[in-house]
Formats: structure tokens, sequence, C-alpha cells
């Protein structure tokens, strides 16, 4: 565990602030949901809570299913971070904090589609060499109204350029996983 040197006292209603500046590094907005977990050792714990975390494993296993059937890259974001992969090597994409143009694509509840090989790139993740991974269709998955995560089909091409049956691959598992997490 990281010491910040940062202390915050517990007011009356037991509430404790968390300061702007880790809000703002890890992420956390108004209103997001927290997990807290304790240890043996009296450590309490906040960890942003992910619903599509949930299904991290069939998310892992869609993922595969995904890159198999279209031949390309296929990986599963929540909001924050990549939580499966296939077609390309996992610790090159694994739990790195999404690009700020990916949330904000998911957030847009649209799907995004290259059109050509001219159009701007959109990064995975931030500060990273765009010259290895091309973002070709991204699909938000939407549960309940709410934007928790997306679907992303990759190439390492950059003239590659994918189809109307890409795109509804991945709207379809965009939808499935978002209705998965209604249930």
């Amino acid at each position: 565990m990281k010491a910040t040197g940062i202390v915050r006292r517990i007011d009356d209603l037991g509430r404790v602030v968390i300061p702007k500046e880790i809000r703002k590094t890890l992420r956390i907005r108004e209103g997001d949901p927290l997990e807290i977990f304790t240890d043996k050792d009296g450590e309490v714990i906040l960890k942003k809570y992910s619903p599509i975390g949930e299904l991290s494993e069939f998310a892992v296993q869609y993922a595969e299913t995904l890159a198999k059937t279209s031949g390309h890259i296929a990986c599963i974001t929540d909001k924050d971070s990549v939580i499966a992969v296939s077609g390309a090597p996992k610790r090159e994409f694994l739990d790195k904090n999404i690009s700020y143009e990916l949330e904000k694509i998911m957030n847009d509840k649209t799907t995004w589609v290259v059109k050509n090989s001219t159009e701007k790139r959109v990064p995975i993740f931030n500060n990273e060499n765009l010259d290895k991974y091309y973002a070709q269709v991204i699909s938000p998955i939407v549960s309940e109204g709410d934007t928790i995560g997306s679907v992303v089909l990759m190439a390492t091409d950059a003239a590659s350029q994918m189809g109307d049956a890409e795109v509804k691959l991945a709207q379809s598992a965009a939808g499935f996983l978002g209705k998965q997490m209604e249930q």
C-alpha cells in the first residue's frame, strides 16, 4: 500500500472525504460506487466498484469467442480499464486505464466505427503508443440506462477496415453483456 501523507478526520456522521487529488488520479467521480473491504490488521480498503467486473470470467470467455469469430483482437472494458482481451498479449491490455477518448465514446452511448484509414484513431489507453493497435469498432455496454463498459474490436493494421458483420457482432456482444447485468 502506498502512503500519501494525507490525513482526514471522520465527521459526526461517519464520513471521510477522499482528497480531490486522489479522486482525480483514480477517476472517482461524484456518485461512483465504492466497495469497502477490511483486513485482519484493521485496514479499510476502498475500491472503485465495477458492476461488469462481476462478469469477469464470463467476459474473458466472451472476448475469446469474439476474437475467434471476427478474426480480430477483442477486448471488453469496464468504465475504467480493460477486464478481458483475446487475440493479443494480455499483459499489454489487462488492468490498464482506458483513454479519455474511449471513455467519451462510451458515455455517448453510440457505436463508433472507423470508416476509412485516414480517419482519426481512438487510443485505447492514455499515453500509449498508437502504432501497435487500432480500435476499429467500439460499442458501449449499457445496463439499465447507464454505460458500464464497452466492447472493442481492434486490428494491428491501420489500413484494416471492418464491415457491417463486425459492427453487428460488437453491438450484439455489448447488448448481451448489458442484459446480463440487468438480471
